[in-house]
């Protein structure tokens, strides 16, 4: 058993399907970072299509944030203390400054452009930065470590009495992405306080009796995972099960003190005085390089049809029939389907096994019939079945735009 996993693994290893799939590369100008092309972009784009669309339908704003800064707010957060081996660091003006390893800093400042009242709360800010973390170099592999990654972040200023129900509603969007849209088996560990720490004991307690409070009327089955807390507060981490039983950190919900504490943030409460917030700090696929590897080796490179980069491919079976296989095309993308056409001189048979080769959901053969018919014949990569249909018949076949 573990053999066979061991030899899967190398079949479906992300380092080897990206290039291969056209999705992504990696050079050495650039540790630890990734270059994607043209196919890996889309799935990446989609993915972040996907989480502003649900962010809209969950009240999230989503920002766009600078990329660095001066250290004095690396200072005030905390991070130039706990995490300053980590940062990469640049000359601005003259002044000490680093390239963002995380979002956080930068939403504080973001809450701030503008006083609060406690009917603005709860504030939803989420952003697609992209973030620069120094990993040694033997640390980095593929796209699981990489330095330069983006996170589909998220901070929430909440009251007190809000956190409950905030926590329950990332929960609740974790839960929606991993088992609804994607299917994966998970398992769920609430933090505790680690050795490093900010913070008196009574904020830890708190913290974590909150986050225990709503797991538990969630329903949601949990395991404590003593001192692995992030310095600033305890957490949730969400952890997948992939289809070699490997286990991954994705999802991850936070809760925070010392950060409001320490960029003075404030709201005006129903009373009149003002009050600081709580900040919730939340990521769902964490980094979206990481969660496209896992993608990529869950699904050995058929990605579901709504991720796939192409997600039909016309075959004329000859060049005669390539006006036909236009006009399939151009029906096809008014329905917003990724589609492109096989037009080289190779043989249907050759055309058919490269298409499969780069896991394209469905091949469109046409030729004579299909052209006296007006219809198309569809071999579908999952099931390897053939079928005559007309193109609307195809679009209601399967899910092409988003999940719902």
């Amino acid at each position: 058993e573990h053999l066979k996993n061991l030899e899967e693994a190398k079949k479906r290893d992300h380092r080897r399907l990206g290039p291969q799939l056209d999705l992504f590369q990696f050079h050495d100008i650039s540790p630890g970072s990734v270059f994607f092309l043209k196919k890996g972009a889309i799935v990446f784009n989609t993915l972040i299509e996907f989480l502003r669309r649900e962010y809209v339908k969950r009240g999230y704003d989503e920002v766009i944030t600078p990329l660095v800064y001066d250290k004095s707010l690396w200072e005030t957060s905390g991070h130039w203390q706990h995490y300053k081996e980590n940062m990469f660091h640049v000359d601005m003006d003259g002044r000490e400054a680093s390239l963002k390893p995380m979002n956080c800093p930068s939403h504080m400042l973001v809450y701030k452009m503008g006083m609060k009242s406690y009917r603005d709360l709860p504030v939803r800010i989420a952003d697609f930065a992209m973030l620069h973390r120094n990993e040694l170099r033997g640390a980095l592999g593929g796209m699981t470590r990489v330095r330069k990654f983006c996170m589909d972040d998220a901070h929430l200023f909440v009251s007190d009495d809000q956190i409950e129900e905030e926590i329950l509603g990332c929960i609740d969007f974790a839960k929606f992405i991993y088992s609804e849209v994607f299917d994966f088996e998970y398992e769920v560990f609430l933090s505790t306080k680690p050795e490093k720490a900010m913070g008196t004991d009574e904020q830890w307690k708190n913290a974590e009796e909150a986050l225990e409070k709503a797991l538990k009327k969630g329903k949601i089955d949990f395991k404590i995972k003593e001192g692995d807390g992030a310095f600033y507060g305890p957490k949730i981490d969400f952890h997948l099960k992939d289809s070699l039983a490997r286990e991954w950190q994705c999802a991850t919900v936070q809760i925070d003190f010392q950060m409001p504490q320490r960029f003075e943030l404030e709201y005006e409460g129903a009373d009149g005085k003002t009050h600081t917030p709580v900040v919730i700090h939340r990521a769902l696929l964490g980094s979206l390089e990481r969660f496209m590897a896992i993608l990529l080796e869950e699904y050995a490179g058929a990605f579901p049809t709504w991720l796939a980069p192409v997600q039909a491919q016309v075959l004329p079976v000859s060049e005669k029939f390539n006006d036909y296989a236009e006009k399939i095309e151009q029906e096809l993308l008014k329905a917003d389907v990724r589609v492109d056409i096989d037009d080289s001189n190779e043989t249907l048979g050759k055309k058919i096994r490269n298409a499969e080769m780069m896991r394209t959901p469905y091949m469109i053969v046409v030729g004579e019939k299909e052209v006296n018919e007006g219809t198309i014949t569809v071999r579908d990569y999952a099931t390897k079945e053939q079928k005559e249909m007309k193109v609307e018949d195809l679009l209601k076949l399967d899910n092409f735009g988003l999940p719902n």
